[in-house]
């Protein structure tokens, strides 16, 4: 039998073949003893096809980054943004927004892409009014990269987006502020 383990429940099927009906599936809560040795242990992943383990792979925290891109409000744009030493890309976004859930794994593999050279980092739309009104952001998503404390000239993209099409914007604006 094979697991998959998330934080709210464990499902278990057979060779990991497609489920047919819910009654090949046998699942349940995993206990608190479960849930602090899976949180103990989070940096293993391991597979296990009869009782045998097939492939284990560790990581550290050096490799593998997650959340790359945080999510600030009006109180720390200030030091997050303006006061950057590097070019930071701003993207607005609501909860409510599907283009935004759409580009958000974009977003999150390109922050991861870019390292160092760029940070990314998203503002909810509906708690930052000021915010909003400020920058004029009027369609969500809605990207603008800053460099030194001011909004880079051209750099305002507004809707959904591409990783590709994304990472050819982000790569043209690098480019022109002399960080590629």
């Amino acid at each position: 039998m094979d697991c998959i383990v998330s934080s709210s429940t464990v499902l278990i099927r057979p060779h990991l073949t497609p489920i047919r009906s819910a009654s090949s599936v046998s699942a349940k809560p995993l206990s608190s003893a479960q849930v602090a040795s899976f949180a103990a242990n989070r940096h293993t992943l391991s597979f296990k096809s009869d009782y045998k383990r097939i492939r284990a792979f560790s990581t550290s925290a050096s490799t593998i980054r997650c959340g790359g891109i945080k999510e600030i409000g009006e109180s720390e744009f200030t030091s997050t943004v303006l006061e950057s030493d590097r070019p930071v890309l701003v993207n607005f976004v609501a909860t409510w927004c599907g283009p935004c859930k759409l580009v958000y794994p974009a977003t999150e593999a390109l922050s991861q892409e870019y390292g160092d050279r760029l940070t990314i980092v998203k503002i909810d739309h509906d708690a930052n009014p000021n915010l909003i009104a400020e920058y004029k952001v009027y369609g969500l998503p809605h990207f603008i990269l800053f460099k030194d404390g001011k909004e880079v000239a051209g750099s305002r993209r507004e809707g959904a987006i591409t990783k590709a099409k994304l990472k050819e914007y982000i790569d043209g604006l690098l480019t022109s502020i002399s960080v590629a």
